[in-house]
């Protein structure tokens, strides 16, 4: 087992297929394959499944790619400390919930870096797809929350992942609505206060589960719903159709602007927004820190 080797692995299960690694690596297909092949052989474990779509890391394959990624960033980082060359470039990912605090800390994070090399992603995706970024190091960090509803199950997915949840904050509903709904100005709203409004929630693909959606009360049946992929088409909706979504109440002016804002929701549920990390592995350097601008900021709020 070679060094060289690991950051193949680590290179194919970042891109989804040999070839597509090769291209990002400069060099021949068949020595990429062969590389892995020889690995694979050696170490008694098949890391990757292929199939006509590409590889996908096999259940034993996720646990030796975490191995794997903890010895390249290692010897990278004894290469910048030792080596006297060039510095090394900075990989992070996370994966979140549509969350602004998640890109406002992620923002810092880039400002700290500043002139460093880096190569850096923010998925905003799904609830299973979040715990399977982290589960497969597509991203280091995940954010989402658990509820009174949800726990059990999304608890019952981070462990089968071999994943930790460590909570963040807790904060009960709120609905977001445009400033100029006639909601906008109470202390607070019911469930019924909501009736008369189009419900807005995040798409969560084949895991449409109640248990996975990312909106508190969304077992609640409703006469208008419009499901949505992204955070800005959720709050051009949130103004152009006096809609509303549930989340944490937490918004952010530098990035969402003032034409939104949060109503306390009356609700017996509470959101525990956390983090997931892989069990038994300590964050990278790049990782710890962007935990510490994700607290501080969530501690300013």
């Amino acid at each position: 087992m070679t060094l060289t080797q690991l950051r193949y692995v680590v290179e194919v299960a970042d891109a989804g297929s040999i070839t597509a690694a090769a291209a990002r690596l400069f060099i021949a297909q068949p020595s990429l394959s062969k590389a892995v092949g020889e690995l694979e052989a050696e170490m008694g474990v098949q890391i990757f499944e292929r199939s006509s779509r590409g590889v996908a890391p096999t259940e034993e394959g996720t646990r030796f790619l975490s191995y794997a990624r903890q010895v390249v960033e290692q010897a990278d980082l004894l290469e910048s400390r030792y080596a006297h060359g060039a510095p090394v470039r900075r990989v992070f990912a996370v994966s979140s919930q549509h969350y602004a605090f998640v890109v406002n800390a992620f923002v810092e994070l880039v400002h700290e870096i500043g002139g460093q090399k880096y190569e850096f992603s923010l998925r905003e995706g799904t609830t299973a797809g979040i715990i399977d970024d982290v589960r497969t190091q597509r991203s280091e960090v995940g954010v989402i929350y658990l509820s009174h509803y949800n726990r059990e199950v999304i608890m019952g997915a981070v462990r089968r992942a071999e994943l930790r949840f460590e909570p963040l904050f807790c904060a009960r509903p709120h609905v977001f609505v445009s400033r100029k709904n006639p909601l906008a100005g109470r202390p607070s709203v019911t469930l019924e206060d909501l009736a008369p409004y189009p419900r807005l929630t995040y798409d969560q693909g084949a895991q449409n589960s109640f248990y996975f959606s990312e909106e508190p009360h969304a077992v609640e049946q409703v006469d208008r719903q419009i499901v949505v992929t992204d955070r800005a088409t959720l709050f051009n909706l949130l103004i152009g159709l006096d809609g509303y979504t549930v989340s944490s109440g937490i918004l952010s002016e530098d990035l969402n602007g003032t034409d939104i804002v949060a109503v306390p929701l009356e609700s017996d549920e509470e959101m525990q927004v956390g983090l997931l990390r892989l069990a038994g592995r300590p964050l990278s350097p790049v990782a710890a820190r962007y935990v510490d601008h994700l607290r501080t900021y969530l501690a300013a709020v």
